[in-house]
């Protein structure tokens, strides 16, 4: 919804969207709704070749198509155009219990994510942070929070924790895949109250599964040495642990991924 919301704000039509002289602004979270729907229509219906909704009326109470045409063909002998943006991946989408921490959803991150965040980073020690990120505390920037939300998921993953009764952000475990897709650089980071109750092991299991399911190779990551939960857990997860040449101080973990 918000990159639809900003799909919109972008077009030479937005301003008249927002109301103008006797006219009342349009519902564009309504507008925004038609955009998504259409997207998920032609994502999970690859037969689907053409669609052209003309007109899609829209005003204070909503949006309506008053005409559609839809083209269709057999996509195993007229298969469609590759879709440039991956679509968000629903089916990664599971809800779990978690130690003590009852219901967790764990599901791949949205843009509209930015917001839990902030609250996420004020219950997270600079140590923690550290561990993580390898310097001080980040700038909580729209930039920085942009970059950690708006991933590709073609070459990118980030699973994040939410709690089901409270919808706050528990954790976060992230994959970057190298240009030729064999080999992947992980991360994963827990609210500091949190630490000890199994959350990171669970996002690592589920970040593992999904390395595996898109035929990666490996995936490995750096870890400070006197980061010793984190070490652990590696080494509980197969990981190889071996020291790094250029630096005393960081771990290079890695595991090998077999068959799925």
């Amino acid at each position: 919804m918000k990159l639809a919301g900003q799909l919109i704000s972008e077009t030479r039509i937005s301003h008249l969207l927002a109301g103008y002289r006797d006219r009342p602004r349009a519902d564009v979270g309504a507008i925004a709704q038609a955009l998504v729907r259409v997207s998920y229509l032609v994502t999970n219906h690859p037969e689907i070749h053409e669609l052209d909704i003309n007109p899609l009326l829209a005003d204070e109470q909503g949006c309506i198509a008053l005409d559609a045409r839809v083209r269709v063909a057999n996509p195993a002998t007229e298969p469609r155009h590759p879709m440039a943006v991956r679509p968000y991946p629903v089916e990664w989408e599971a809800e779990d219990t978690v130690g003590n921490l009852g219901r967790v959803l764990l599901r791949p991150i949205r843009p509209e994510d930015e917001g839990l965040y902030v609250r996420f980073f004020e219950r997270t020690s600079a140590e923690d942070v550290r561990m993580r990120f390898f310097t001080a505390r980040p700038d909580l920037s729209h930039r920085f929070l942009a970059r950690m939300t708006q991933v590709d998921y073609a070459r990118e993953m980030a699973f994040i924790a939410v709690s089901v009764a409270e919808g706050e952000l528990l954790g976060i475990a992230r994959l970057i895949a190298e240009p030729d897709y064999v080999r992947a650089e992980f991360a994963v980071l827990v609210r500091s109250d949190l630490k000890g109750k199994g959350l990171g092991w669970r996002l690592m299991q589920h970040l593992i599964a999904y390395a595996q399911a898109e035929g990666l190779k490996e995936i490995y990551g750096q870890v400070l040495a006197i980061n010793e939960t984190m070490l652990t857990m590696c080494g509980k997860l197969g990981f190889e642990i071996e020291a790094m040449e250029n630096d005393i101080g960081l771990r290079l973990v890695r595991l090998k991924l077999g068959g799925p």
